[in-house]
């Protein structure tokens, strides 16, 4: 039975920034009071669909595996926002890339995307069925997010990345995983009625923004990532000391902190860049990861950590023993089209169908204040 390794990464950011500062023109709110409670400085807004970001990431990932479009025989699209419902991103993508060889389907575990979609990646090259597979996490996430409630609009940002996995006889790529979900919970982070559970007078902006409740994420969110985390090290046969690298999704600097003292595990050795890019739900791992092989913080035979918690409720881990190779082979120039817009016009959208916010706009924090729950959660 092979197994699968991870033999290309990429991302693509878009290149519009909204600043903390930015925000403070917005809604009654604070650089400091962002970053103490979220760890966030900035985010990015796209001009361009999630596809297009996808497809950016996706050239820059088969480079540094040394592969063409035309090498895939199957496209992974981790994303809760897609181009359309109908056709699928992946298949959009599939087009825009020309990889007329591959399969492709879409996998909705919001922000536990990416983990997920690198699991079923990993099992259905095992399982001999495919033996390149790209694996990709894409979100425009600004398109749902209603700037009068600032619980939210400080949170989330645009994005992609992607990795390619390739079947391999060596004893490296993913030893462990768990994937897990409770629908019981699912009202505790969602978008009401963006299905056809929706009227036919669909939308309503009150039904088509984020709802969260972020204390009880927060919570959920530590205890899951953790001891799924600490399940999936010992199913690898591995102890925590010979854990080199964990990189978890990237949603709140709270969570990952907490994380971590739940572990047991030493700063030195998490991953953040979330101050960067804000909350990108499936993009954020593969993104981090990208950034982590370009910092040398990975190096020949680590193990790797994936984590991941989000909508459904979803949660995710992942052990990954990292092959010999940690320089792309290739590189590619892809990028984006030129963006003409600034970030507020790009915005203007939202501020026409959701509302324009004002100073006075009110909202619950964006995670809970009381240093208590943390040593609570973490202990």
């Amino acid at each position: 039975m092979p197994n699968a390794t991870i033999s290309g990464w990429g991302k693509c950011l878009p290149p519009a920034v909204l600043s903390n500062h930015d925000l403070e023109l917005l809604v009654e709110t604070s650089d400091d009071w962002i970053t103490t409670r979220t760890g966030i400085k900035e985010r990015r807004i796209s001009h361009v669909e999630v596809s297009d970001l996808a497809r950016v990431a996706s050239l820059h990932a088969l480079a540094a595996a040394g592969k063409t479009p035309a090498d895939l025989d199957l496209i992974v699209m981790g994303t809760c926002t897609g181009d359309s419902l109908i056709p699928s991103t992946a298949a959009i993508l599939q087009a825009k890339l020309e990889a007329w060889n591959a399969a492709a389907f879409d996998l909705n575990a919001a922000c536990s995307g990416f983990v997920y979609s690198l699991v079923v990646a990993n099992n259905m090259i095992k399982a001999g069925a495919y033996r390149t597979v790209l694996v990709i996490g894409a979100e425009k996430l600004h398109f749902h997010i209603d700037f009068t409630d600032r619980s939210t609009c400080v949170l989330f940002g645009d994005g992609a990345g992607a990795v390619i996995m390739e079947a391999t006889d060596d004893d490296v790529g993913v030893l462990s995983s768990e994937l897990g979900m409770d629908g019981s919970a699912a009202a505790i982070l969602s978008i009401p009625r963006d299905g056809t559970e929706g009227s036919r007078d669909y939308p309503k902006p009150r039904e088509s923004r984020f709802e969260m409740d972020g204390p009880e994420l927060f919570r959920r969110a530590v205890v899951r990532m953790g001891e799924a985390s600490a399940r999936v090290i010992e199913e690898a046969g591995l102890t925590l000391d010979q854990i080199d690298l964990l990189i978890p999704h990237q949603a709140n600097v709270r969570i990952i902190d907490a994380t971590a003292r739940r572990l047991g595990l030493d700063s030195a050795k998490v991953f953040v860049n979330i101050g960067s890019y804000g909350n990108t739900s499936a993009a954020t791992i593969p993104v981090a990861l990208t950034e982590a092989l370009e910092q040398g913080r990975i190096k020949p035979g680590d193990n790797v950590v994936f984590t991941a918690f989000g909508a459904g409720l979803s949660w995710g881990a992942a052990v990954v023993r990292w092959g010999d190779r940690v320089e792309p082979i290739s590189t590619s120039d892809a990028e984006l089209p030129p963006n003409t817009l600034s970030t507020m016009e790009l915005l203007e959208p939202n501020l026409e169908f959701f509302g324009r916010p004002t100073k006075a706009a009110t909202g619950e924090e964006a995670q809970p204040e009381p240093k208590e729950l943390a040593r609570e959660i973490s202990s």
